[in-house]
């Protein structure tokens, strides 16, 4: 490792001067190629030297290398990075110019299965995820990528039952997902981790993760906070594999013939299990299928076509049979009981497709165009009557056995219905020269979106309808909506990444405009970003960056709608057609430091960011359903500072800890002053791994997050009303595994690699955390607000097949 290290220090300062005078010299002759990983993927910061010489070049984001030297009979060429086997290659005759193409192994320690992995290193914002922890990770959502996500720095969440996610502060619509290039999207009725269901997000087929949490290139689109990368794999030959747990059961195929690839998987998840440790007493069928493809066919050298495909149905039946809630303190316990009546069906189905036509016309130009429809179909259905009494609790448990606080009645009532349908299409291309790449694209995407919502809650407190007028009886809330837009969006990009090097190091910048225009709305929004990345020639264990960058958030359906009052007093939705997009200004300030403690690898990365926001549109969160005013009335910021330590906290194997540390405000109608609805203010998330020392067939994997109090507000209130604050969210999920067989070939026909049983204890403290609140409203107008809490502890058993 130590002998890498010098060749890349000796190689920065040499470089300078080394191919200068080569160039002065005719007849040289060029060498090229690609330096990748044994999975196939490229790696980026490779130095190669023509060895005795001085004659170096680096790898680019590609992985892609190119350098000129004079003729010889026989040249070597070593190929080095930290964290890397260095490999060294020799030319028997180099006469001419040669194409060579080169695979580093990740220098590692094996102890049986289990092995050491150097961190990638880090130069821009954009940090890479290591998607196959995911099949042995402890994980209540039934295994997705976002489960690892939320134990990244500057990541929270505080719903176990819910994939979405806040980043630094900001709200879960503004981080932007991509699988192989193409933005998806997820149903927009969703109001409670019970129906959302499956992830987008295939782990089974994915070959790729990279995650930033801020500063991103101009390359992906207009969101304001985060943006996550994925790319789907292409296997080189037949795999797959079968997991089943309490929680469902995963498959998947992949293979290759000639130039055809496939991977496919189909995914089932019902969560049946865990909702039976909440408080309702209930029938729960929740049942999500989830069916993806992604195919590849090489039809000529150069020329591929690619399509990825997805079906989904999740499918939500609810009958409540009685509730009983204990809040309140020690010494003033209050009891919540409810009798129910009455039952729940939803159903989101959802369509997706995209086809890619990949063009290489040369080794520096890609070109391609990009095809594809989402279509979501989104129904609410329920009809639900409670009588519930409130009261302060008895030593043996008996709720109200005094004077009771409340008794009443309520009845909820929704029939909801939304069509969405959204088309893409678009054109990308890079071009690669020396020391830099030039990327573009541009897209067209046209929208259509409707619903039909009829939804309202009468309550009954002792006796008396509520609200209580003299003009008749009311409900308590209703709202009404009957809207349809057709709308397009136009936009572009530009970004040149650029490495370059100079006495005092690598230098690697990355520049990029983006502009978008949307016909509803009539707003164009110009965004320019850069990012620059430093590695020191001092100490190469070392790396900086720097980002900043005007990122907008234009609204989609949810934002435009602003509810207001008809002449009857009804709640009305309206679209807002003066809606400005949101924004935000990101800067951004980090750094790695990459180094050994008895002879194990450790990386501790830390960012520090300001967030200027204006232009807010302010929302309230209930559960995981968002409500926006629908109008820029506010402004606000949010600074903080995200640690990361990842490393081998067990010798050979990666763990991490993640610390943040935020402040985050808003100001609504230049008077109320509150905090944005998803600011812990601070947050702390571990991923640790073990295994029984010489025996590695066990493992151990933990999952921890803490989380500070969340902003909420009364419903149908926002914050000029008042907040109040949720508890602090505290989890800790803990998975055992033991591989039946396989590993080494051992026990195992030749189609099958590894075996694994596994138990997983959900929530293994047993803490009740808060999702929402159910607020209970009395005849004299006093409020109760009912803790709704999360899932309890719950064991999981799991059996995996890889082949």
């Amino acid at each position: 490792m130590m002998k890498n290290i010098r060749v890349m220090v000796a190689a920065a300062l040499l470089l300078v001067c080394g191919p200068a005078g080569i160039l002065g010299q005719g007849g040289l002759i060029r060498i090229t190629g690609y330096v990748r990983d044994g999975d196939g993927n490229p790696i980026d910061l490779v130095v190669v030297q023509v060895k005795n010489t001085l004659t170096v070049a680096m790898t680019d984001h590609n992985g892609y290398y190119s350098l000129r030297t004079a003729p010889a009979d026989s040249l070597s060429l070593l190929y080095s990075l930290i964290g890397y086997n260095k490999a060294e290659r020799i030319i028997p005759s180099a006469r001419q110019d040669i194409r060579l193409n080169v695979q580093m192994n990740i220098a590692s320690i094996s102890l049986g299965e289990v092995s050491i992995t150097a961190a990638r290193r880090q130069i821009s914002t954009m940090e890479h995820v290591d998607a196959d922890r995911i099949k042995l990770i402890p994980d209540p959502s039934g295994g997705s990528i976002e489960s690892l996500v939320v134990t990244y720095a500057g990541v929270s969440s505080a719903n176990e039952l819910s994939s979405q996610y806040s980043v630094r502060g900001g709200s879960f619509d503004e981080n932007i997902v991509y699988v192989n290039g193409l933005e998806v999207f997820r149903p927009l009725l969703i109001r409670s981790g019970q129906q959302e269901g499956l992830s987008f997000v295939n782990p089974d087929l994915t070959g790729s993760v990279s995650f930033a949490a801020g500063g991103f290139g101009a390359r992906y689109g207009d969101k304001m906070s985060s943006v996550l990368d994925i790319a789907y794999k292409k296997p080189r030959a037949t795999e797959g594999s079968v997991s089943a747990s309490l929680l469902g059961v995963n498959a998947y195929v992949g293979g290759s013939a000639g130039r055809f690839t496939h991977v496919t998987g189909l995914r089932y998840k019902t969560s049946r299990s865990l909702l039976g440790t909440l408080d309702t007493n209930a029938e729960y069928d929740p049942v999500f299928l989830d069916l993806q493809t992604y195919m590849t066919f090489a039809i000529a050298p150069g020329l591929e076509v690619n399509f990825l495909g997805n079906a989904a149905s999740n499918s939500f039946r609810f009958i409540p049979r009685s509730r009983s809630t204990s809040f309140g303190t020690e010494k003033n316990a209050v009891g919540f009981n409810v009798d129910f009546n009455g039952r729940e069906q939803d159903n989101f189905r959802t369509l997706f497709g995209a086809l890619t036509l990949k063009y290489n016309p040369s080794e520096r130009i890609e070109t391609g165009l990009q095809f594809s429809a989402f279509n979501s179909e989104e129904e609410e259905s329920y009809d639900i009557t409670g009588s519930y009494l409130i009261g302060e609790t008895s030593e043996d448990g008996t709720v109200g056995s005094g004077h009771p606080l409340e008794v009443g009645v309520y009845h909820e009532h929704a029939r909801n219905r939304l069509r969405a349908t959204v088309m893409n299409a678009g054109h990308y291309g890079s071009f690669r020269s020396e020391g830099n790449t030039l990327a573009w694209g541009l897209t067209m995407q046209a929208e259509i979106v409707g619903d039909r919502i009829n939804e309202w809650e009468m309550r009954d407190s002792a006796g008396y309808s509520l609200p209580r007028r003299d003009d008749g009886l009311h409900v308590i809330s209703n709202l009404y909506s009957a809207n349809r837009i057709t709308s397009r969006r136009f936009s572009a990009y530009a970004e040149d990444v650029f490495k370059f090097r100079s006495r005092q190091g690598l230098f690697t910048l990355t520049a990029g405009v983006r502009g978008s225009y949307w016909t509803y709305s009539r707003e164009f929004i110009f965004s320019p970003r850069a990012s620059l990345g430093f590695i020191p020639n001092f100490n190469q264990n070392l790396t900086f960056r720097l980002a900043t960058g005007l990122y907008y958030q234009p609204p989609f359906y949810k934002e435009l709608r602003r509810v207001t009052q008809d002449g009857a007093g009804n709640s009305v939705v309206e679209l807002n057609r003066d809606l400005l997009s949101q924004r935000s200004i990101h800067i951004i300030a980090g750094g790695d430091y990459v180094f050994r403690v008895d002879n194990r690898n450790f990386r501790l990365s830390a960012e520090a960011y300001y967030k200027k926001l204006d232009n807010l549109n302010p929302y309230t969160v209930d559960n995981v359903k968002i409500r926006y005013y629908g109008e820029n009335c506010a402004t606000g910021y949010a600074a903080g500072l995200d640690v990361k330590l990842f490393g081998e906290f067990v010798p050979g194997v990666d763990s991490w800890l993640s610390i943040s540390l935020m402040k985050a405000r808003q100001t609504i109608r230049n008077q109320t002053v509150a905090p944005l609805p998803n600011s812990p203010g601070y947050s702390l998330s571990l991923f640790f791994q073990d295994y029984f020392p010489g025996y590695d067939r066990v493992r151990l994997n933990l999952r921890g997050m803490l989380s500070g109090r969340l902003p909420v507000t009364a419903p149908r209130q926002g914050y000029e009303n008042g907040y109040y604050q949720t508890t602090p969210y505290r989890r800790l999920d803990a998975g055992m595994s033991y591989r039946l067989t396989g590993g080494s070939g051992r026990g195992l026909p030749g189609y099958l690699k590894n075996l694994w049983i596994g138990v997983d204890v959900f929530n293994l403290l047993d803490i009740s955390n808060v999702s929402s609140y159910l607020w209970i409203t009395d005849v004299h107008d006093r409020q109760f607000a009912v803790p709704n809490y999360l899932t309890g502890r719950r064991l999981n058993f799991r059996l995996i097949a890889e082949f």
